[in-house]
């Protein structure tokens, strides 16, 4: 049986940016580790960061080696949000430089929803609940 379930994002050269981008945005979060590369081309990467977003642990890492393949909104990050300041808040952030897929509006299945891709190219659906 599974111990643990976890998220892991790797990233080309970013991945601590990106780790203390998302801990800055919702409330309650915080990184817990983070090693770097020593010596060699990927020198002060991160080798591996771990960090907490709403009481579940997330790995992230710069792959020492570049790939052919990024990040893809077919996986999400989906967030039920508490109010209206903080979904505005996580949507205003996240949609900076990066891209829109459905703006903050009531979809129906939610007074507030939007979905985006953040600067570094990792999906999240943003929903009030």
């Amino acid at each position: 049986m599974a111990k643990q379930f976890r998220t892991h994002l790797m990233f080309d050269g970013s991945a601590e940016e990106a780790m203390n981008f998302y801990v800055s945005i919702f409330p309650d979060c915080e990184i817990t580790s983070a090693q770097r590369y020593e010596g060699g081309e990927n020198d002060g990467k991160l080798q591996q960061g771990t960090f907490h977003l709403g009481g579940r642990e997330f790995i992230c890492i710069d792959s020492p080696v570049n790939q052919d393949f990024e990040f893809t909104p077919a996986i999400s990050i989906f967030v039920d949000c508490e109010d209206t300041e903080e979904i505005g808040w996580a949507f205003q952030a996240l949609s900076t430089d990066g891209e829109i897929y459905m703006p903050l509006d009531d979809y129906g299945f939610s007074e507030q929803f939007g979905w985006v891709s953040d600067r570094f190219g990792v999906s999240w659906q943003l929903n009030l609940g």
